[in-house]
């Protein structure tokens, strides 16, 4: 049965991680929104320079724009047996852009989709952002609280003096979270309705989180 899988939870939570491993594990496409847009984009397609048109006047993208550009990706091949969906939707009208064009895709044939919600205390989150560090050579990222590098300040893999973004601060998190909450959070809600809501104790370590994910995933 194909499955399809969207990752909810607020910044930091370790989403992009485990999205990363468990693509690997099933071997399925990993389709990052935001490397989807700017690859279309760097590849000259229609809808590419459509939506360059928006973001070079600093509008967003429509949604409709959006939808089409993910529901062709969603269309290709390696997507028959399953995909893993990344930064996608992010409100309820993408929701229902999503659920539209999964129908359509699939027509009759029997899916299993699951909305997979990463419950992590909002402390603990950020903590995790004001202790993040990354490789600003090879992107590796690092955090000094449970994932800290061998040599302090410098990245394992290419030795790099590692960097912390601007907007890592308590502060700035903060208002990160509570823009989550208020325009993502209800998706909890739309897809708890339909019977497609998961959720994992995103509390702890990487490899904890790991195998209550593949619980989740393989019931």
């Amino acid at each position: 049965m194909k499955k399809e899988l969207i990752f909810l939870g607020p910044p930091a939570c370790g989403k992009g991680t485990q999205t990363t491993m468990l693509a690997e594990h099933l071997k399925f496409p990993h389709i990052d929104t935001g490397s989807l847009l700017r690859a279309e984009i760097s590849a000259g397609t229609e809808a590419g320079k459509e939506a360059k048109l928006y973001i070079d006047e600093g509008h967003l993208v429509p949604v409709q724009l959006v939808a089409r550009i993910i529901k062709n990706r969603l269309s290709q091949d390696d997507c028959k047996n399953g995909y893993i969906l990344d930064g996608y939707p992010r409100s309820l009208e993408q929701a229902d852009a999503l659920t539209k064009m999964n129908d359509e895709i699939n027509g009759n044939e029997e899916v299993d989709f699951r909305a997979i919600y990463f419950d992590i205390d909002t402390e603990v989150l950020i903590e995790r952002i004001v202790n993040r560090r990354s490789c600003p050579k090879c992107g590796e990222i690092y955090n000094l609280a449970f994932k800290a590098p061998k040599q302090d300040g410098i990245c394992d893999k290419c030795g790099e003096h590692l960097t912390q973004r601007k907007d890592d601060t308590r502060e700035i998190a903060q208002e990160r979270f509570d823009t989550y909450f208020k325009e993502t959070a209800p998706l909890i809600d739309y897809y708890k309705s339909r019977g497609a809501l998961k959720t994992i104790d995103a509390n702890g370590g990487i490899s904890e989180v790991w195998e209550r994910l593949l619980k989740v995933v393989n019931d």
